[in-house]
């Protein structure tokens, strides 16, 4: 990990283990599958359910400032608390918790490189126990919004000026022959294709079959020698609904140290509705 820009933001499943009973720490689970933390977690991590915890209710966005200190509160975390994400596919939720954090200005937070499923193939242990923490005054700082997230008002110049656009979904849905993930109909727009301009980069390219995540030089070879970013670059990163471009918006911002990289988590589900929005396919 020491080749990464910011190895700080990694740690292995070994400091995990020393450190999951640091009351500065709290370990926390974010899966795409929402029932997996109750089938067995890392002793004393607690859960962030994306879909209650993270989502508002009502309208398409996340939780507000308020809330956000709420659910801090009664999870246990403070504003000095380090905070380390682990989770199911990859860490592609665990990522996504991350950048929601980050979208608070929670400054502490780190990924278990490999996530749930390296812990599981070392045979490390799972508990069912749900821990139950202290409650905390937790206070946001700062919100990093304009920093690492993109709306669709900020696509359209960024199209117009032929700015990088990173489309991290398959290449079926690439190409329009998808309208949704593969297995996930109802996740669907009306068009397919893509942004104009936006090059294909799959998001599980940047990880090794073991969930980790690649070397620096494999991923500088993947963004930088196929597809031409530079690290000094203005970047937008999308897919259906923000969740896999997390991935590789963390891989490009603290992996390979991109200093401009956002991520438009309207993504496709919202470009591919919009009336008048071009779309291109191959």
């Amino acid at each position: 990990m020491s080749n990464y820009v910011y190895p700080e933001v990694l740690v292995d499943t070994e400091w995990v283990v020393d450190h999951r009973d640091d009351p500065n720490v709290r370990i926390v689970e974010s899966d795409e599958d929402i029932l997996l933390y109750n089938t067995g977690h890392i002793p004393n991590a607690i859960k962030i359910d994306w879909q209650l915890d993270l989502q508002d209710q009502l309208k398409r966005d996340y939780i507000n400032k308020e809330k956000f200190e709420q659910l801090m509160s009664e999870k246990g975390i403070a504003n000095n608390t380090k905070v380390v994400f682990y989770g199911d596919k990859s860490n592609w939720w665990a990522c996504y918790a991350f950048w929601a954090f980050k979208l608070f200005g929670h400054e502490n937070c780190l990924i278990m490189n490999g996530g749930r499923q390296k812990w599981i193939d070392e045979k490390r242990e799972l508990i069912k126990d749900v821990p139950n923490f202290q409650t905390t005054e937790y206070t946001v700082q700062k919100l990093n919004e304009e920093a690492i997230r993109s709306f669709r008002a900020d696509v359209t110049p960024h199209v117009e000026n032929n700015l990088p656009l990173i489309d991290v979904r398959s290449p079926d849905e690439f190409s329009g022959k998808l309208l949704h993930m593969e297995n996930y109909p109802q996740e669907g727009a009306l068009r397919g294709g893509h942004i104009p301009g936006a090059k294909n980069v799959p998001w599980a390219r940047a990880a090794n079959e073991d969930g980790t995540f690649k070397t620096a030089d494999e991923l500088k070879t993947i963004y930088e020698s196929e597809i031409g970013l530079k690290p000094n670059d203005d970047v937008i990163a999308y897919c259906r609904i923000g969740e896999r471009s997390s991935h590789t918006w963390f891989v490009l911002k603290y992996l390979l140290g991109y200093s401009n990289i956002r991520n438009y988590d309207g993504s496709w589900t919202e470009w591919g509705n919009l009336v008048r929005a071009p779309i291109e396919k191959p």
